[in-house]
C-alpha cells in the first residue's frame, strides 16, 4: 500500500514538473523567438518618432539598433506561428506597411523602446519578490573593557547597511492612496514616455495604467501585480528624469526682454543682450544655444524679423516654416543641429525663444524644449531696440548672430514678368540650393554650358518690378557699354555699373558666340546684363576663368551674344521681349533701370 502510494506521488511530482517546464518563460526563450519589421530609420531620432507613432495604434511595440546607423521598428517578441498569425491580421487591417516582414531575434542590436526593457531576444522573466522582510539586525553592543595598561587599539567594523524592505501589494496599495492628482498624472506621463501606455493622462488608474504599470514592472524584473510600490515609482522617474540630468532647468524672469521661462542652465549661459535678441551661450561642450527675442513692433515688423531669421546660420535651410499675421514658427535642421523658433506677436510686442541643439540627442532635446514650451509667459518689459553692441554690429552679423554665407554669390537678371531669371552656367553648377537676392528659392531650369548661361526659374511667383529688354541688331564698334552686378558678392545691396566699350563681336580666338569688351569687371559681376547706353540688353556678362589658368589683362571681359541668347530661351519656351535701340539715358536713369532688373545669385 505503501508503495503504490510513493509510486503515485512520484508520478505526480514528475507531472508537475513537466507542466511547470513547457510554462518556464526561460525555457520559451530558447524557442525560435522572432519580430515582425514594421520600418527602418536612418536616424535614432526618426526612429524614436517613429516607435512612438506606432505605439498609439499596434501593441507590441519595440525599437532597435539594426546596426551600421540604421534603427528598425518591430513588433514582439513572439513564437513564429504567432508572428504568421500576427503579420496577416494587422496586414489584412492595414495597421502595418505592406513591406513588413518576420525577423529573428538575432538581427536586432540595443533596444531602446521601451525604455528600460530588456534586449536579450526573450520574454522578460520577472523576478519573484521575496515576501518576508530581511531580518532586522540588532546593532552592535560594545561594552567598554576593564581598564588595563596601554591597551591595543581594536578597529571595530560598522555593521552594513541592510536594504528598505521591498512595500507588499497591500502597502503598495496604502501609500499610492497618498499621491496627489499631480504625482498620479507624473507616473502616467513616465509610463507613456517609456512607451507602456498610451492612454490621456486624468490621474486615474484604471484598467489601461495598470496593465501598462504592469508591463513595465515585468520589463524592469518586477513583479507584475499592476500596482507600483514606492521603490518602484521611485525607479520610474529616475528613468524618465535621467535624460535631464545636469540641465539644471530653472524658471528665470528676465525683465529686460520682458519673458519668464524654464531655461537649461546647465547647458546655456546668458551671453550679452543684442536687440532683438537676449543670447544665451553654450556652458558645457553639449553645445546647447537659448535665444530670446524680444522687440517693440507690428505685422509689418514681424514680417521684417522673419525675413531676416531665415538667413542666420544657426538656423538651417532644411525644416518645416509656418507664418501668420500673429506669428512665426521655424523648425531648421541639418547632420549637426536642430533649431526650433516659436515667436508671436501681442500689444505691439514681438516676443519668442529659440533652443538650438546638437543632433543626435533628441530625447534630451525634445524633453528640454517641452519644459520650455509649458513654462512660457510674456511679463512686463520689452527690449530696447537701440540695445546693440559694436561687437554685435558686423556686415556678416546680424545682432551679434552670424549670417548664413553662400559658398559663391554674383548676378543674374529678370527675363521674364513671372520671375525667371538668367545667369552664369558655372555659378548655379553643383549647388544644393540657389537663391536670389539670399531669400527667394530658385530651381535651374536650363542650362547652355557652350553658352555659359542658365536659366533660372523661382519655387514661388515674383514680381519683379523690370525685365530685361534685349536689343536686336549689333552696336557698333567702340559704343559705350555698362554691366550691372553685385561686384562684391552681396556685401552690398544694389548692383554696381560698370562703364566700357564694346571691342570686337568675337572672342579672341574667333569665337563666333561671344562679344569682348574693354571693361574692368568682378567676378561678382559674372551673370550680369550688358546694356547699351539706351537700356537695353545686349548680353551677359561671363566669368573671367579661362581655360589653362590663363590670366587675362584686367579690360579684357566677355560677354554672350544676344541673339544666341534670345535663340536659347525661345526654344526652352520663354518669349524674351526684344527691339530696337533706344534713345540714351542718364547715367543716374541708367543705374536706377539695371537696380530694378538685376539680381544677386547665391549658391548653397
Amino acid at each position: 500500500m505503501i508503495q503504490r502510494l510513493f509510486s503515485a506521488l512520484f508520478v505526480l511530482v514528475l507531472s508537475a514538473a513537466g507542466a511547470m517546464a513547457q510554462d518556464d518563460p526561460a525555457s520559451q526563450a530558447a524557442a525560435d523567438i522572432v519580430y515582425i519589421q514594421v520600418e527602418a530609420r536612418t536616424s535614432l531620432a526618426s526612429a524614436q518618432i517613429s516607435v512612438r507613432e506606432y505605439a498609439d495604434r499596434v501593441d507590441d511595440v519595440n525599437g532597435f539598433s539594426l546596426g551600421g546607423g540604421w534603427y528598425g521598428v518591430a513588433l514582439g517578441p513572439y513564437t513564429r506561428p504567432q508572428a504568421q498569425g500576427k503579420l496577416t491580421e494587422l496586414l489584412q487591417a492595414r495597421r502595418i506597411p505592406v513591406d513588413s516582414y518576420i525577423e529573428a531575434r538575432d538581427a536586432y542590436g540595443q533596444q531602446f523602446w521601451p525604455v528600460g526593457a530588456r534586449n536579450d531576444g526573450a520574454p522578460v522573466v520577472p523576478v519573484p519578490q521575496d515576501p518576508t522582510p530581511a531580518p532586522v539586525v540588532p546593532e552592535a553592543v560594545v561594552t567598554a573593557p576593564a581598564a588595563t595598561p596601554d591597551p591595543a587599539p581594536i578597529a571595530v567594523a560598522d555593521p552594513e547597511p541592510q536594504p528598505v524592505p521591498e512595500e507588499t501589494l497591500q502597502q503598495a496599495r496604502q501609500s499610492e492612496a497618498q499621491l496627489t492628482r499631480e504625482e498620479r498624472d507624473a507616473l502616467q506621463i513616465a509610463l507613456k514616455w517609456a512607451g507602456f501606455y498610451n492612454g490621456g493622462i486624468d490621474g486615474a488608474f484604471g484598467p489601461g495604467t495598470r496593465a501598462s504599470m504592469s508591463r513595465w514592472q515585468e520589463a524592469n524584473e518586477f513583479d507584475p501585480t499592476g500596482v507600483l510600490t514606492t521603490r518602484q515609482r521611485a525607479e520610474l522617474q529616475r528613468q524618465y528624469n535621467a535624460v535631464l540630468e545636469g540641465m539644471d532647468m530653472e524658471m528665470v524672469e528676465d525683465a529686460r526682454v520682458g519673458i519668464a521661462m524654464q531655461l537649461p542652465l546647465g547647458a546655456v549661459e546668458l551671453d550679452r543682450y543684442e536687440s532683438p535678441f537676449a543670447i544665451y551661450k553654450p556652458k558645457t561642450d553639449i553645445g546647447a544655444r537659448v535665444i530670446l527675442v524680444s522687440q517693440p513692433g507690428d505685422e509689418s515688423s514681424l514680417a521684417g524679423l522673419y525675413e531676416i531669421m531665415q538667413t542666420l546660420e544657426i538656423i538651417p535651410v532644411e525644416g518645416e516654416r509656418t507664418r501668420d499675421r500673429r506669428g512665426f514658427n521655424i523648425i531648421g535642421e541639418n547632420d549637426r543641429i536642430i533649431a526650433h523658433f516659436e515667436v508671436g506677436l501681442q500689444n505691439g510686442e514681438i516676443k519668442g525663444f529659440g533652443l538650438i541643439w546638437p543632433a543626435g540627442d533628441e530625447e534630451r532635446r525634445s524633453r528640454v524644449l517641452k519644459i520650455m514650451q509649458d513654462s512660457y509667459r510674456r511679463i512686463d518689459g520689452v527690449l530696447d531696440p537701440a540695445l546693440v553692441s559694436d561687437d554685435g554690429q558686423a556686415i556678416d552679423l546680424v545682432s551679434g548672430l552670424k549670417v548664413r554665407t553662400a559658398k559663391a554669390s554674383a548676378t543674374g537678371f529678370f527675363i521674364e514678368a513671372r520671375g525667371t531669371v538668367l545667369t552664369s552656367a558655372s555659378l548655379v553648377a553643383g549647388c544644393e540650393r540657389v537663391t536670389l537676392n539670399g531669400v527667394h528659392d530658385a530651381r535651374v531650369l536650363a542650362t547652355d554650358e557652350a553658352l555659359g548661361i542658365a536659366v533660372l526659374s523661382p519655387v514661388e511667383r515674383l514680381a519683379p518690378r523690370r525685365v530685361a529688354q534685349f536689343r536686336s541688331g549689333e552696336l557698333r564698334l567702340q559704343s559705350e557699354v555698362a554691366v550691372a552686378g553685385f561686384s562684391f558678392g552681396g556685401v552690398l545691396t544694389a548692383p554696381t555699373l560698370t562703364f566700357g566699350t564694346l571691342e570686337d563681336l568675337r572672342g579672341l580666338n574667333g569665337e563666333d558666340g561671344i562679344k569682348r569688351l574693354a571693361l574692368s569687371a568682378l567676378p561678382g559681376d559674372a551673370g550680369g546684363p550688358v546694356f547699351d547706353t539706351g537700356g537695353t540688353v545686349l548680353g551677359m556678362l561671363l566669368p573671367k576663368d579661362q581655360p589653362g589658368g590663363r590670366v587675362l589683362p584686367e579690360q579684357v571681359s566677355f560677354a554672350t551674344k544676344g541673339d544666341r541668347i534670345l535663340d536659347f530661351l525661345r526654344n526652352n519656351g520663354i518669349q524674351p521681349v526684344a527691339r530696337g535701340g533706344l534713345d540714351p539715358l542718364a547715367p543716374e536713369d541708367l543705374t536706377a533701370l539695371a537696380a530694378e532688373m538685376t539680381v544677386l545669385v547665391s549658391c548653397w
